[in-house]
Formats: C-alpha cells, structure tokens, sequence
C-alpha cells in the first residue's frame, strides 16, 4: 500500500509590498502535499483571500528564497523550512 499525501508545515515570510498586501510578516502554515513548486505555492495563496490575491496578483513581480537562497518559480520546495516572498530589488 502507497503511503498518503499528507500536507506539510512550512514557514513563510514576506518583505516589503507583499507584506503590506498580505497583512503580516510571517506566518506558519499546512500546504497541501501537492504543492510542489514556488508557482504552486503562489497559485495556491493567491486563493487564501483578498490581501494574498492582491499581493500575488502579478506572480512573475514576485521573488522568491527558499531556506534564504533566491530561487525561480520552477524551484521545488520539497523540505524546504521557510519561503521568502519579495518585490525585485533594484540598486542605484
């Protein structure tokens, strides 16, 4: 017998923007086992409510870290322990 998908606990943290979208900083939440991507996870919050739509209505403005390591949207998050979600850094 194959073992059931169970959802996962992942640590999630926004900056800038997407926090001021989102309502808040950081937060723990269960991801349905599923998810298996960045795009995944990002589709999947933008259905959680009126500030996550807002704040991932434009996925590709949106960058992503995994365990603090910049990462594209087409990185799995398998094991990953926390997610960072931010707005392009520019310099100058």
């Amino acid at each position: 017998m194959t073992g059931i998908a169970q959802s996962r606990d992942i640590t999630l943290r926004y900056f800038a923007w997407v926090r001021e979208k989102v309502g808040h900083s950081e937060e723990r939440v269960s991801i349905p086992a599923d998810i298996a991507t960045v795009a995944d996870l990002v589709a999947w919050l933008q259905a959680r409510g009126d500030g996550y739509a807002h704040a991932f209505a434009k996925p590709s403005a949106i960058r992503a870290a995994i365990d603090q390591k910049h990462v594209q949207s087409s990185a799995l998050i398998h094991g990953a322990r926390e997610i960072g979600f931010f707005p392009p850094v520019t310099g100058g």
